[in-house]
């Protein structure tokens, strides 16, 4: 059976001085199973992008700027992280630069800079707390990881850098 998971892309903007990042605190809809935590901006891939272009939308969508010059970090495979069981994959970007101001909010929340050092501190999804550090480490390889999910919970992580 074929592997066919939901595309996404997940950025993480960086300010001009590089010392903060651009989170998204979920806190606007009762229905979002990611209510309470904080994320990086990004969402699903439409037909006809490739990658670097659905990043490019989801930040403008979400955060009402463009993005000027980002890297791909690494890809991260999500199995049942879905709502409802379903397979994600994602790219993940840093987004070194950008023109224009940011939105204080969007439909899902309010958007916040939060000092690099004090990421892990925010209330986030267990597994993110295992792929951020490779984010903003100094290595240049992207990294590959598989995070698979159960019923919401993390099962376990293993990755690789090429």
């Amino acid at each position: 059976m074929p592997y066919t998971p939901i595309t996404s892309t997940l950025g993480y903007v960086l300010s001009p001085d590089r010392q903060q990042v651009l989170m998204i605190h979920r806190n606007a809809r009762a229905d979002d199973q990611h209510l309470g935590k904080y994320n990086g901006l990004g969402g699903k891939m439409e037909p006809g992008e490739d990658v670097a272009t659905c990043m490019r939308r989801e930040i403008r969508e979400e955060a009402g700027i463009e993005c000027t010059a980002m890297r791909l970090r690494g890809t991260l495979n999500w199995p049942g992280f879905g709502k409802q069981g379903e397979d994600w994959l994602g790219f993940v970007f840093v987004i070194d630069a950008f023109e224009g101001t940011v939105a204080a909010d969007n439909a899902e929340g309010k958007l916040q800079w939060v000092p690099r050092e004090r990421l892990l501190e925010l209330p986030m999804w267990e597994g993110d707390r295992l792929f951020l550090p490779l984010v903003f480490d100094e290595d240049p390889r992207p990294f590959h990881g598989v995070m698979p999910y159960h019923q919401g919970q993390l099962q376990s992580w293993s990755y690789e850098r090429l």
